[in-house]
C-alpha cells in the first residue's frame, strides 16, 4: 500500500511524516504528569501522543513479577510493584483521550496483551502498535491484525527472519501496516541505528516505513525521514533527569518542538526532484553568473578568436558556457574591451 489512513490522516506516499510522540510510561504513574506530556505534544506540532497499556497480571510470570527491583529507577521493591506503579487505570486512560483529542492530538498505546488491545479497541485507538519486545508473540500480533486496525510494528532487538515472520503473520489478516526500524537500547549509540534498514525495508516488503528511536540528539529521526521514513515515532519527557528507565533517551519539550520543526523543514526542502531556477535565485544569478566578455576591443565585421574573449560577471549576457559558439563569427559593430557580450553584438 502506498497510503494508510490513522484516522483522519492519511501516512505514507506524498503526505507528511506521522509524527508520534511516545509518553510511554514517563508519566511516573500520575495523571497530571500525563496531562502535562500532552500539552508538550500539542506545543510541539505532533500529530499522535501514545503511552503504553499493560494487564500487569498477563506480562510476567509469578516469578518475575516478584523479582527484586529495587534501585534508582524503580517504583516498587519488587518488578511488579514497579510496574503497577507506572500502570494508569482505564478511567484515566479515557480522560486523557479526551484531553488529546481538545488537543488536537490523535491518542495511541502500545499494547502488550490482548486484555490490553480490547481495551484500546474500546477506546477507539485509530491503530495499533506492537512493541519492539512483542515481535515475536505470533498470538498477539494475530490478535491485533484481526481488529482490522492498521498495525504500527517495532523490530528493535530482532532478526531479519523473525521480522519476515512478524510480517507474514499481520500479512495473513491485513495489509495495513507500517514497519518501524528501531534499536531497543536506551540511549542508543549511534553505530547501532543502522538507518539504511529503511529503504532496505521497504524494498523487501512493499509497505510504509518508519522509524522509532531512543538515541540522543534530534538529528537522527530528520536523517530516517530523508531515507523515506513515513512515520517517526520518538520518547519523550518532561524533564530528562527525572527517575525511571526511559527518561535518559527521551527528549525534553524544546528537544521535540526542534525535532518536528527540523522534519517539516526537511519535507519541505525535499521538493518534486525536477531541477529548475527558482524565481527568487534570478538576481543573484544576474550578479554572480558568467558571461562572455570582450578581453580587446573588437572592430566591427571581425570574425571573433578565442583571444579575443573571456569569462566574467555579472551574468547578463552571452552564457558563458557558449563561449566556443561564437568562435568564427563576426561582431555586428565595434565592442570595446571588458564589454559583456549581448546577442546583438554578434552578426548571427
Amino acid at each position: 500500500m502506498t497510503t494508510i489512513s490513522i484516522g483522519e490522516r492519511l501516512i505514507g506516499d506524498g503526505q507528511p511524516c506521522l509524527i508520534i510522540a511516545e509518553a510511554g510510561i514517563n508519566h511516573q504513574g500520575d495523571i497530571a504528569i500525563a496531562r502535562q506530556l500532552i500539552d508538550v505534544a500539542a506545543e510541539a506540532h505532533a500529530d499522535v501522543v501514545k503511552f503504553q497499556k499493560r494487564t500487569i497480571s498477563r506480562i510476567l510470570t509469578a516469578a518475575g513479577l516478584n523479582a527484586p527491583y529495587d534501585h534508582r529507577n524503580s517504583f516498587g521493591k519488587t518488578y511488579g510493584e514497579h510496574k503497577r506503579a507506572l500502570e494508569l487505570d482505564k478511567e484515566t486512560y479515557y480522560e486523557l483521550k479526551t484531553y488529546a483529542s481538545a488537543k488536537g492530538l490523535l491518542f495511541m498505546a502500545s499494547a502488550w496483551d490482548e486484555e490490553s488491545v480490547d481495551f484500546l479497541q474500546e477506546l477507539g485507538v485509530p491503530a495499533h502498535k506492537v512493541a519492539s519486545a512483542d515481535l515475536t508473540n505470533l498470538p498477539l500480533l494475530t490478535y491485533m491484525a484481526q481488529t482490522g486496525k492498521p498495525i504500527f510494528l517495532s523490530t528493535g532487538m530482532s532478526e531479519l527472519a523473525e521480522v519476515d515472520q512478524a510480517m507474514e503473520t499481520l500479512r495473513a489478516h491485513t495489509d495495513q501496516i507500517v514497519i518501524l526500524q528501531c534499536t531497543s537500547t536506551y540511549p542508543s549509540d549511534f553505530d547501532q541505528i543502522n538507518l539504511r534498514v529503511i529503504p532496505a525495508y521497504r524494498a523487501r516488503y512493499q509497505t510504509l516505513v518508519g522509524y522509532s528511536g531512543h538515541e540522543k540528539g534530534i538529528a537522527i529521526p530528520v536523517g530516517a525521514v530523508a531515507l523515506g521514513a513515513c512515520v517517526v515515532e520518538r520518547h519523550f519527557t518532561l524533564d530528562r533527569t527525572m527517575k525511571g528507565g526511559d527518561h535518559a533517551a527521551s527528549l525534553e519539550p524544546i528537544g521535540l518542538q526542534k525535532m518536528v520543526r527540523d522534519i517539516r523543514a526537511l519535507e519541505e526542502a525535499m521538493g518534486d526532484g525536477v531541477k529548475r531556477i527558482y524565481e527568487a535565485e534570478r538576481p543573484i544569478r544576474h550578479k554572480l553568473a558568467k558571461s562572455v566578455v570582450t578581453a580587446v576591443p573588437i572592430p566591427p565585421h571581425t570574425p571573433i578568436t578565442r583571444a579575443m574573449l573571456t569569462t566574467k560577471g555579472p551574468g547578463n549576457g552571452i552564457s558563458a558556457a557558449r563561449l566556443e559558439s561564437l568562435l568564427g563569427l563576426a561582431t555586428a559593430h565595434l565592442v570595446p574591451a571588458d564589454t559583456v557580450l549581448q546577442e546583438s553584438d554578434i552578426a548571427w
